[in-house]
């Protein structure tokens, strides 16, 4: 079974990851999350696309993948530092090194570039580099021969060899005069191919793989090249056909390999197609890890319970233990009250044994010499003259007896040892309970209905904004002060800037980002900065807005004019957008967070569940606000999640100024 990618799996995902359809050129980074030891996760922004997450695991594999491992809760420091270096920044460049398993990535954010190098053969690593090659950051730090991977030093890569794509005659002429192997070994190791690819171009070429290559004349090197050539022109031509090759038939069939394109080796074997080979590398690498990583969740649950289940015999058997021992304690205080007189005539005769000057081992002479004439010596079983104590056969029990105390002090002494066994016992049954109760959480992990919240901070929270179907992000001020810093701060050449005829609208601005704006976007643009101006307040259901250029808004008023604070001046042509309707919605966002969010009903419906429609109406923002809260929570269920995402607060700073009532 295919452990780790080849050198032609890496140029076929080099040139789809580069070019096309799966092309992550321009994409946007978002979080790093490093899920396991020798694994990271790129969160993706591709335009036109959404967000993917992209796998790269060190010595291994790259690929999308839509099997993405769980992210930790608490982050390791290798994936924060790349957050500090290339979050937010785009890829620009995606190359292999020389028809190695080595893998470049280029970023660049503010002018600076950096480089992600993904080394995918054994022992490999991660490692980002400034654009001369120095190291900033390797995942692993670690020294071989010739070559240091550590923060500081220069990257070097590691030996090169011969690409197979590019070999010719007179090369693989030198190959195989320096080489005392045999073809398949000299094919593998000199051109970085492995013993798979290896045998397919012994196959193609019609030469036995374990030819001494002292043997191969020129005539077999021809016909290797040309082999060679062969086998891996679908990657110069671009004309792959990735499939995941299968060994066996039906429900018992076992994936084997992943290829970007036929081998005869596998000839006879069952394949199943995909339409790319990032597609057949996330089925074969991506859904067998993610079922590895489940089975030992599930492995680790049951090592759990397992565990919980040995603690709660064991706690069932010490209850049971310290029952027993408490009762015995007991009813040994309780024969020692029952034997009172028996008990006293033994202390006593002890007590005038001492007196009289004898020794315990004279004691114990005595009174072995007296057991069958002195009644009170017949129940004594032993002596320990270190501890002054003498053990009595009191009705078929022993008892220990301290010879320095009385009866009901000695009865006493097993009554506080009861006592303490009592408690243990019951700290034994409490313990009991709390495992039975951890052992349900195990089997029925409790589920909040409204799931995680999810909180971040963001520069534009401040301000009025929604995120448009198309995905652009679209601000507008609150009050004069708000408009103001959206104007000195946040206002691009490329941006869009929207107002409506009447006065007492937000300055609105669709952040282009030098993209081009779809009709959708302005559209739902154009209903925020009416549906958040005066003209809802009026209680009217519809007005007329226009956009402009960002050129085009100034704070420079005419000769003999005031511009007050928050207020702007148009000059040149507007492009009117007549009669767009009010109309406002709030949902709860659930997603990579967790939020309220509020703007035209067809940007909000396509991000947030539970969406609810607003017009004007006759309540104020607090009273409209808890409505929307109270129905969240009827509808969610869990208040306490329903207060972190939307509370009434949340809420109302996502409703339109003025009174508004719910849409029937």
């Amino acid at each position: 079974m295919k452990e780790e990618m080849t050198s032609a799996d890496v140029a076929a995902l080099v040139a789809e990851l580069s070019s096309g359809e799966l092309s992550l050129i321009d994409a946007k980074v978002g979080k790093i999350y490093q899920p396991l030891e020798d694994e990271i996760r790129f969160n993706l922004f591709v335009f036109g696309k959404g967000r993917v997450d992209f796998i790269i695991q060190a010595g291994k594999r790259a690929h999308l993948s839509q099997y993405a491992s769980p992210s930790p809760k608490i982050p390791q420091s290798f994936p924060m530092l790349l957050r500090k270096h290339v979050m937010s920044s785009r890829i620009v460049s995606i190359k292999q090194y020389d028809f190695d398993r080595i893998i470049e990535i280029g970023f660049v954010r503010g002018g600076v570039e950096t480089v992600l190098v993904a080394e995918l053969f054994a022992r490999g690593n991660i490692v980002l580099i400034d654009n001369e090659r120095r190291i900033i950051l390797p995942m692993n730090p670690a020294t071989f021969k010739g070559r240091r991977v550590r923060s500081g030093e220069i990257y070097t890569y590691p030996e090169a060899q011969i690409s197979p794509l590019e070999v010719n005659e007179e090369q693989m002429l030198a190959v195989f005069s320096s080489s005392d192997s045999d073809v398949v070994r000299t094919i593998a190791t000199r051109f970085n191919l492995g013993g798979l690819l290896s045998e397919e171009v012994c196959s193609r070429a019609g030469i036995k793989k374990n030819l001494p290559v002292a043997e191969a004349g020129l005539e077999e090197i021809k016909m290797l090249l040309r082999a060679m050539k062969e086998t891996f022109s679908p990657l110069q031509t671009g004309k792959l056909d990735p499939c995941i090759i299968k060994k066996g038939e039906g429900d018992a069939s076992q994936s084997i390999d992943v290829v970007p394109f036929e081998l005869e080796v596998y000839r006879e074997l069952t394949k199943e197609r995909f339409p790319s080979f990032n597609k057949a590398l996330d089925e074969y690498f991506g859904k067998r890890e993610a079922a590895s990583i489940t089975e030992q969740v599930i492995a680790v649950k049951k090592e759990k319970v397992d565990l919980l289940e040995r603690r709660l015999k064991q706690q069932e058997e010490a209850v049971e233990k310290y029952g027993k021992e408490s009762e015995k304690q007991t009813s040994i205080a309780e024969t020692i009250y029952a034997n009172y007189q028996a008990v006293e005539d033994v202390l006593n005769v002890l007590s005038n044994a001492r007196d009289k000057g004898y020794s315990w081992d004279q004691i114990k002479s005595t009174i072995k010499a007296a057991k069958d004439s002195v009644p009170a010596a017949k129940s004594i079983l032993s002596i320990d003259p270190a501890t002054g104590t003498v053990v009595l056969d009191l009705m078929g029990m022993k008892a220990n007896i301290d010879v320095t105390k009385t009866v009901p002090q000695n009865a006493q002494v097993y009554y506080e040892k009861s006592k303490k066994l009592t408690k243990k016992q019951e700290g034994a049954i409490r313990s009991i309970e709390q495992t039975k109760l951890a052992m349900q959480k195990k089997e029925k992990p409790a589920a909040r209905k409204g799931g995680t919240v999810r909180i971040k901070k963001h520069w534009y929270d401040r301000f009025r904004w929604f995120v448009s179907s198309d995905g652009f992000l679209v601000i507008g001020g609150r009050d004069a002060d708000t408009n103001e810093e959206i104007f000195v701060k946040y206002m691009e050449k490329r941006d869009i800037v929207l107002h409506t005829q009447m006065p007492g609208a937000p300055l609105t601005v669709i952040k282009t980002g030098g993209k081009e704006v779809p009709p959708q976007t302005i559209e739902e643009a154009a209903r925020f900065v009416v549906s958040y101006s005066s003209i809802w307040k009026s209680g009217q259901f519809s007005a007329d807005c226009y956009w402009v250029n960002p050129v085009q808004v100034s704070k420079t008023p005419e000769s003999g004019e005031y511009v007050k604070k928050g207020s702007f001046i148009i000059r040149g042509e507007r492009n009117y957008l007549k009669d767009v309707p009010v109309g406002v919605a709030v949902g709860i966002e659930m997603g990579e967070e967790t939020r309220v969010i509020g703007g035209p009903l067809s940007a909000i419906s396509t991000r947030a569940k539970h969406v609810i429609e607003l017009v004007p109406g006759k309540f104020n923002q607090n009273d409209i606000a808890k409505k929307i809260y109270r129905k969240y929570v009827d509808a969610i269920g869990d208040a306490s999640f329903v207060k972190q995402a939307a509370s009434p607060d949340k809420i109302a700073m996502m409703l339109p100024p003025g009174e508004s009532d719910l849409k029937a």
